[in-house]
């Protein structure tokens, strides 16, 4: 889309027609002290040539790599189908299907996805979609604090092996809404948290977070945290691999009554590492809750002549003349990105993606077993995991990332920020993208890095 500048005359037009003599006095309201004056760090306009050849050397210093890095983004393979149809014209630049006669197509596809997704997750509900895996969660915590009318605490009970980038985001969106999490620590030997640790009296709680697997790779014992926190009257909401449902129980299946929601990130279905995004959340409940549930929700009905029509449908939203009593805010359904991943699932179908998670985990299991055969490397903890593992190393663990870098090779995630009671702790994930000799070439470098 062309950028066509207004002109001297036209602005002073238009300025006239508001009866200001300066866009200054637009925003008069504004107090002096709050205002930044000059952006002196902001560099200069440069030419098309310029802009071009800065992007193209930012783009070279995303080198790839053979990646054991996980911690929340996960490589994956991806068929060649499902960009070459998301980048098609009519998604690539329909991502907003306000006029629902004029998107039926978008609208399907979103419909599609949803179907999908209350499919892995074994809930009634889903929404299309979220801004990626950590403000999905802050969503399903402000819905359930909705949802939840017998809680009047506003407070959560968050695990630690909840990924901590996650936390931080739900922190900062929840805090001035009153919200408090409070943190559960996990068992040191199994990197879980250990349902006979928790309080037989926790006090008023609205939600408790249930991460499967968690931050480590470790499998949560769900079943046993759901009934927990419904029997103290609270909600259970399952933070979720998407992949991984295509082999674990679904949340909509733990304990006696499920679930009540569930939500993740949505990168590991289609979407590619791309440095970091754009990515898309995803979140499910219970048809209790649907009326709290942010986002776009599409619907499939009839015409009257009979014809099959989807619809935008429990529009809580801002754009919506809710105004400030929405759900949430959020301006974009990530379309683009729930659009690749409808097509990736529908691409593999369910016995692809019970492929790729059960190669994922047989991967990990593998590269488990050959570095734990070298020196200075043991595992971590003693339970079973999905594709991530931590293992403890006889140095720091960002010594070792830095040299394994130099040959190419990302080695892990350095959890001694995070979890610096774990020591010189590594956090590794192997996808089904590896094969024995990525596994073994991994593993003679790290080896040499130890030594």
């Amino acid at each position: 889309m062309p950028f066509i500048p207004h002109t001297t005359a036209e602005i002073q037009e238009m300025l006239g027609a508001l009866g200001v003599d300066s866009i200054d006095q637009l925003f008069d309201e504004i107090p002096a002290a709050l205002r930044h004056g000059r952006l002196d760090n902001v560099p200069t306009r440069m030419s098309e040539m310029d802009v071009s050849r800065l992007m193209r050397d930012r783009a070279s210093l995303d080198r790839g790599g053979l990646c054991f890095l996980g911690a929340g983004a996960y490589e994956h393979h991806i068929p060649a189908a499902v960009w070459e149809l998301a980048t098609r014209g009519e998604f690539y630049s329909a991502y907003t299907p306000y006029q629902a006669e004029a998107s039926q197509g978008t609208l399907q596809l979103l419909y599609e996805f949803q179907s999908m997704m209350t499919q892995l997750t074994g809930l009634d509900v889903s929404n299309a979609s979220l801004y990626d895996g950590g403000s999905a969660l802050a969503e399903a915590i402000l819905m359930a604090v909705r949802a939840n009318r017998k809680s009047k605490s506003k407070r959560i009970l968050m695990p630690r092996t909840v990924h901590p980038l996650y936390r931080k985001v739900v922190h900062a969106i929840v805090k001035n809404q009153g919200i408090t999490a409070t943190e559960l620590d996990y068992d040191r030997n199994g990197g879980h948290i250990d349902p006979a640790s928790l309080p037989a009296d926790p006090g008023d709680f609205a939600a408790l977070v249930i991460p499967q697997p968690n931050f480590f790779g470790v499998l949560e014992e769900v079943d046993a945290l759901t009934d927990w926190a419904h029997q103290h009257q609270a909600l259970a909401i399952a933070c979720v691999n998407p992949t991984s449902l295509a082999l674990l129980k679904p949340p909509g299946s733990w304990g006696q009554h499920g679930a009540d929601i569930a939500c993740g990130e949505g990168q590991p279905l289609g979407i590619p590492l791309s440095s970091g995004g754009p990515y898309f959340g995803f979140l499910c409940c219970k048809q209790d809750y649907v009326r709290q549930m942010p986002g776009r929700i599409i619907g499939k009905t009839t015409d009257l002549d009979g014809k099959t029509g989807f619809v935008l449908t429990l529009q809580a939203r801002e754009q919506h003349i809710r105004r400030s009593k929405a759900t949430s805010n959020i301006c974009t359904n990530q379309g683009l990105m729930t659009t690749a991943a409808t097509i990736y699932m529908s691409l593999l179908g369910p016995a692809g993606l019970e492929t790729v998670a059960a190669n994922s985990h047989a991967n990990t299991q593998l590269l488990k077993q050959k570095l734990t055969a070298i020196k200075g490397v043991t595992p971590m903890f003693n339970r079973p995991e999905f594709h991530e593992t931590v293992f403890q190393l006889n140095g720091p663990a960002q010594d070792v990332i830095a040299q394994l870098a130099m040959q190419n090779i990302l080695a892990g995630f350095n959890l001694a920020d995070d979890y610096p009671e774990l020591g010189h702790a590594l956090l590794v994930c192997a996808t089904e993208t590896k094969t024995e000799q990525d596994i073994d070439q991994y593993a003679a470098a790290l080896a040499r890095a130890l030594s």
